[in-house]
């Protein structure tokens, strides 16, 4: 997408092969939106639920929504304490679940009533099921990084702690309920918010869950317990950083992986966007 000065933002969206054989159109969408001052940057990521035929259009609202709202108030200096932040982000996140309800309400609106209500399904049987959608969102303030996550798309930071050990990879935003949706009855409470402070921070990438086979790893390939969780993949997360800081921030290489031939297992649309330090270091 683009590389600026202290950063470097790309995403790409492929549509899922199980989507392509049955004639469904891709329901997954991704947006980037920076500060005025450039001092923070949003990513979102938003799944459309499956069985939903307005579903895309619900994960695009919940993209737009999410990095407006997350931007309407400005986010704490980095020299914040973590009760400040976490304040902050509580609040914002409220703002980000109500302002999706609120539009996908004026939508309904302006369409006009419809006898035809949408039983079961996604959460519930109003008509704002139709649009249900995941979300994951991540504000970016280095050293601060603050999560917010409705659904099973999941987010990873990179970090740099040593140089002579290369870049590291943690999952800092494990999937979570695939049957929490932005329309669900209770999605405030249900929402997970998190914040994390990394002086190392060199990069934050955002998924929806149809990466989970591509970009994640058995706990065993570590050996770990199974209880400890996916863990993210070395073989997806820091080869795609290098390529994408080597060419300046051109998506193509991210387009390629997503819709290669390991990609394919999954059947599910694939979204990943993720902001880099440019030269592979921690965060300025």
């Amino acid at each position: 997408m683009s590389a600026a000065g202290r950063r470097i933002v790309a995403g790409a969206v492929v549509q899922g092969a199980g989507h392509l054989a049955t004639g469904l159109g891709c329901q997954d969408a991704f947006r980037a939106a920076a500060a005025p001052d450039s001092s923070a940057l949003v990513l979102a990521v938003a799944d459309g639920a499956g069985s939903r035929e307005r579903s895309a259009l619900g994960a695009h609202l919940a993209v737009d929504v999410a990095c407006r709202r997350l931007l309407a108030v400005e986010p704490p200096s980095a020299d914040a304490a973590p009760a400040d932040w976490q304040a902050w982000l509580d609040e914002r996140a409220g703002a980000v679940l109500d302002g999706w309800l609120a539009a996908v309400r004026a939508l309904l609106a302006a369409e006009g009533p419809d006898d035809g209500d949408d039983p079961g399904g996604a959460g519930g049987g109003t008509r704002e099921q139709t649009l249900a959608a995941t979300l994951a969102a991540a504000v970016i303030r280095p050293p601060w990084v603050a999560f917010l996550q409705v659904g099973d798309c999941f987010g990873a930071v990179l970090s740099r702690p040593d140089g002579d050990r290369g870049e590291l990879c943690r999952l800092a935003l494990p999937a979570q309920r695939p049957a929490d949706f932005l329309s669900t009855p209770g999605a405030r409470e249900r929402a997970v918010t998190s914040v994390l402070h990394e002086p190392s921070l060199s990069g934050v990438v955002l998924a929806t869950d149809g990466c989970a086979p591509l970009a994640l790893d058995h706990p065993s390939v570590l050996g770990l317990p199974p209880e400890h969780g996916p863990a993210p993949s070395p073989r997806f997360f820091q080869p795609l950083a290098a390529a994408l800081r080597a060419n300046g921030g051109d998506a193509q290489p991210l387009h390629a992986l997503l819709s290669g031939p390991d990609a394919a297992r999954s059947g599910d649309d694939l979204t990943v966007l993720c902001a880099l330090s440019p030269g592979g270091g921690p965060w300025s």
